[in-house]
């Protein structure tokens, strides 16, 4: 593989599968940020607050493509480390940090274009990396439908006020919509629900789909054998989500978990 071309590596297992694809790449980590990922001769360690330097750096590299790859919270700023080009965009992205999580990364996506970089999906990147149409472990239990019904008609109110990509449903019972903590503090606060407020127990859906307009080059769902585990954890049956919409993490390993756990795995669209 070509070296012009970098992986912005976050936490998760995403970033090591696609430095696998790309063995060749540079990687680019950020102080604060956790990454798992096999050592490599091409590694740049960067700071958020010179975001400038990066892009001289990587262009120094003849890097002209980024794979962005993994989880990154909004970082806190250390002003005192701010370089010009920080400096030069602070106020314009001291507003998006304060709005929603699409709005933030619409403006990130077009600072790496402006500086001539083109943005690569990982799901390009990775084969097999997409969650497919229909079943991939267990079926569509009579149950679903009506709860799924539901669980789409909040996500398409939550999305358009740019909240969150999933929601768990148990029963026409609403346990639960995904906010800025993600998936599995979603997931962690289901399981602590009172089991008498769950008289179906064992019954509930997780729905995870893309928000309205969601940019899916560097910020599309994803699930995997954590989502699996917590879901069992929360008491829940089956896991839904948008086909060709989501990443389906470690697969072999997230469905072999699903079987053992005997969580479904449904690759369905929409019912909104």
């Amino acid at each position: 593989m070509s070296a012009d071309i970098a992986i912005l590596a976050g936490s998760g297992s995403l970033p090591e599968a696609v430095h696998q694809a790309l063995p060749e790449a540079w990687i680019v980590t950020f102080e604060g940020v956790p990454v798992s990922i096999s050592a490599s001769n091409h590694t740049i360690s960067a700071r958020f607050e010179k975001l400038g330097s990066i892009f001289n750096d990587l262009r120094a590299k003849g890097v002209t493509r980024l794979v962005l790859a993994g989880a990154m919270a909004r970082p806190q700023l250390d002003p005192s480390q701010l370089d010009p080009f920080m400096l030069s965009i602070l106020p314009s992205l001291m507003e998006k940090l304060s709005s929603g999580d699409d709005t933030l990364l619409r403006y990130v996506i077009h600072l790496f274009e402006t500086e001539g970089f083109a943005i690569v999906p990982a799901s390009d990147v990775v084969g097999n990396l997409l969650m497919p149409q229909g079943p991939l472990v267990g079926k569509m239990d009579d149950y679903i439908p009506s709860d799924l019904v539901k669980a789409d008609r909040i996500l398409s109110v939550t999305a358009e006020l740019d909240i969150g990509q999933a929601v768990v449903v148990e029963q026409g019972a609403v346990l639960g919509v995904e906010t800025l903590q993600g998936t599995d503090a979603l997931l962690g606060n289901v399981a602590g629900t009172s089991k008498q407020l769950r008289p179906f127990w064992g019954r509930g859906i997780l729905v995870k789909r893309p928000k309205i307009g969601q940019d899916l080059r560097i910020d599309m769902p994803a699930l995997g054998p954590k989502t699996v585990e917590a879901a069992a954890q929360a008491g829940l049956t089956a896991i839904i989500a948008t086909p060709h919409h989501v990443l389906l993490l470690e697969r072999e390993k997230t469905l072999d978990l699903a079987r053992a756990l005997q969580i479904a795995i449904l690759g369905v669209d929409s019912q909104s």
